[in-house]
Order: structure tokens, then C-alpha cells, then sequence
């Protein structure tokens, strides 16, 4: 399938970033690339972005998407919580804009082998962003405690209903 999504607010996100020729931005969640390339048509040739994502599938998309921006496109598979020292790698010591478009892509959700549908019956229960971790949902809920599921559910996904869906 091909990694395809479609990025909300696109203009209103990249617009608001007030993106200088020649500024240092960075995608945190570079996904399939769709505000990296809008950024990468408002950069100048010094201008530099920083794509940041821990998908493969998504970095194989933005990449290519990307191609006509290579001379100023860094591409790091990373989790954005890793930013500073990404930055640090590169010798960066600031950028002009960082944005995050945080959540499930609907290539994520619509491929149903990477288990984060809820669309089809028989789709793993996968739900990992970046498939180098060993660990799935499918592992967690079949060898966590009914606590600590409990305790997942409750922090994480905010649900009033935590203890009923743990058990």
C-alpha cells in the first residue's frame, strides 16, 4: 500500500511558522512529508528542515517525496522526544520552527498489518510507530497485570470506563 496522508491545517500549520528563506525548521513527525514539502517550498538554498520520524514506511515516503529538496533536507529516524540531541548531531544549535503533528496517520490506521485499524476483524495487534521496538499491544495486554492495564488505560487514554475495559 502507499503511504499516503492527507495533513490537516496544512497552510494554516506552515503559515503560522512565518517560514524564513534561509531558517533551520524541523518536522518532528515527518510522516509522509506533507508539511516538509510545503516548509521545503518556502526555504531558500540556504535555508535547512530537520524531518524527524521513527517509521520506516513514512520515512521511505517522505524521502521520496522530498527528492527535489535533498540539498536541503535532513531525514533522521528518531522519536521527536529526541530533538535536542538530533540537533546536537548535526550541529545545530537552534532552529526557527519546530511543529509536531502528533497522532495515528491514516496510512497507519488503513494498513492493516501495522495493527492500529479498527476496521477489520483480523488485523494484528500491533501498534507500533517504530517497528525496531520488539514489544506489541498484543504482548502488553496479554502479559501486563489487570493494574497496570488498568493504570495504562486511566493515565494514557483518559477513559472513566479504565477499570472495566482492563479486566
Amino acid at each position: 500500500m502507499m503511504f499516503e496522508h492527507k495533513s490537516v491545517l496544512l497552510y494554516e500549520a506552515i503559515d503560522s511558522l512565518n517560514v524564513k528563506p534561509d531558517g533551520i525548521y524541523v518536522d518532528g513527525t515527518l510522516g509522509g512529508g506533507g508539511h516538509a514539502l510545503e516548509v521545503c517550498r518556502r526555504l531558500g538554498e540556504y535555508g535547512r528542515l530537520i524531518g524527524i520520524d521513527q517509521d520506516a514506511d513514512a520515512i521511505a515516503a517522505a524521502s521520496e517525496r522530498l527528492r527535489d529538496y535533498e540539498d536541503r533536507v535532513t531525514i533522521v529516524r528518531s522519536n521527536y522526544e529526541e530533538i535536542q540531541s538530533v540537533l546536537k548531531d548535526l550541529g545545530i544549535e537552534k532552529a526557527d520552527g519546530i511543529y509536531l503533528d502528533l497522532g495515528v496517520s491514516s496510512y497507519q490506521l488503513d494498513t492493516p498489518e501495522r495493527g492500529f485499524t479498527y476496521r477489520e476483524e483480523d488485523a494484528p495487534l500491533d501498534m507500533r510507530m517504530d517497528q525496531r521496538n520488539t514489544r506489541t499491544a498484543a504482548d502488553i495486554v496479554n502479559t501486563y497485570s489487570e493494574f497496570d492495564l488498568y493504570r495504562i488505560i486511566r493515565d494514557y487514554g483518559e477513559d472513566k470506563f479504565a477499570k472495566n475495559i482492563a479486566k
